[in-house]
């Protein structure tokens, strides 16, 4: 065993040899064990991750996944995944061998996911848990296909049982409008939930626009980055998706409404963020403050863009240009907002009748 005592310091270190993916050998020295058997222990544990042995526990396990996956995903991503891996799944996973996790284990993570309370609203909601469940399910997958683990015990699991479905919410128009006047005595505020509602951003998106952004004579604005902010700092990312690049068609009021707002700005340079002061917790501030004031019922600042899509449908567009508009699969929008297309299904019906109609009447005609 490659395990020596410092006698310098009084403690325990472990120097290994090993070959990384190319094949090279390498050396790695771990120092600071206060006892021989903890040393002995990294040893072991070294060499099991290495040899990709997943006769090891979940938390080791994880570790590799970790050191996979963080540098293919942005930033915020892994943010999102590692809180909820380290809060809902490690605690629970973490000490397990996870070759010997078995379906049987998973139901009961979810039995007991299914009984957490998130300290404000109750149980957590649906799409929470969902997540969860979808983070678990990631490292199962990448041991499965690496790692050669040999299935991934959720499949067979199951997924959380599903509760009645949640109501999505969104506004009317004369809500919006409503809500709108509440907020319009803060420039900044008004022209940012504008955007929002009239043109369907996400919240990120509409916080990383500036100047450049905008073609004022075409009536343009050109979604191709989003804000956040993460550990402090503030991040300019990709958007969501590769769909989300897109070039969004502004009612000439909001152009207005947004030029003469960016005129404003003091000093202002084009590639400068127009909402600077604006933030995630701003924009809930002044939805809070906005429903209060005009007695509109409080949806999320999400439930911007349902509204934006209703408004939209409403308007007669369909699926794939309301898509296009969002930054959509036309096929999210058929399936998410289906319920608020309720003269398709009319419009379907009629049209077979008309197609078997023409197909007897061409009959007749032979006759």
């Amino acid at each position: 065993m490659p395990v020596y005592k410092d006698k310098k310091y009084g403690t325990w270190y472990s120097s290994v040899y090993y070959k990384d993916w190319t094949g090279k050998t390498k050396r790695t020295t771990r120092r600071g064990f206060a006892t021989r058997k903890e040393a002995v222990e990294w040893e072991a544990s070294f060499r099991v991750k290495e040899a990709g042995d997943l006769d090891m526990t979940f938390g080791e396990f994880y570790e590799l996944y970790e050191k996979d996956k963080k540098p293919q995903v942005k930033m915020s991503t892994w943010i999102t995944k590692e809180a909820i891996i380290k809060t809902r799944i490690l605690p629970y996973f973490e000490n397990r061998k996870i070759n010997e996790i078995r379906a049987t284990d998973i139901i009961k993570w979810q039995n007991e996911m299914l009984g957490l309370e998130n300290g404000k609203n109750g149980k957590f909601a649906q799409t929470y848990l969902k997540s969860c469940q979808a983070q678990l399910s990631c490292i199962f997958n990448h041991a499965c296909k690496l790692y050669g683990l040999r299935i991934n015990p959720i499949h067979q699991a199951g997924s959380f049982k599903q509760d009645e479905k949640v109501e999505m919410k969104f506004w009317t128009k004369e809500e919006y409008l409503t809500f709108s006047q509440a907020i319009a005595d803060k420039q900044e505020s008004y022209v940012a939930f504008e955007i929002l509602y009239w043109c369907g951003l996400r919240m990120g998106e509409c916080l990383a626009l500036t100047p450049s952004d905008f073609d004022f004579e075409k009536l343009e604005v050109r979604v191709n980055k989003s804000y956040q902010k993460l550990k402090g700092r503030d991040v300019i990312t990709t958007p969501k998706t590769a769909n989300s690049n897109r070039i969004i068609a502004m009612p000439d009021f909001v152009a207005e409404e947004v030029k003469t707002y960016i005129g404003m700005l003091y000093g202002v340079k084009n590639n400068q963020r127009i909402f600077s002061n604006m933030s995630k917790g701003k924009f809930h501030h002044e939805m809070d403050r906005g429903c209060k004031q005009s007695g509109v019922k409080r949806i999320r600042v999400h439930d911007l863009r349902h509204s934006h899509v209703s408004l939209l449908i409403n308007m007669g567009f369909d699926a794939v240009a309301i898509a296009k508009r969002m930054g959509h699969e036309s096929i999210r929008v058929t399936y998410r907002y289906a319920h608020m297309f309720p003269g398709e299904q009319i419009k379907m019906a009629q049209k077979l009748s008309d197609e078997r109609e023409d197909y007897f009447n061409v009959g007749e005609d032979k006759r």
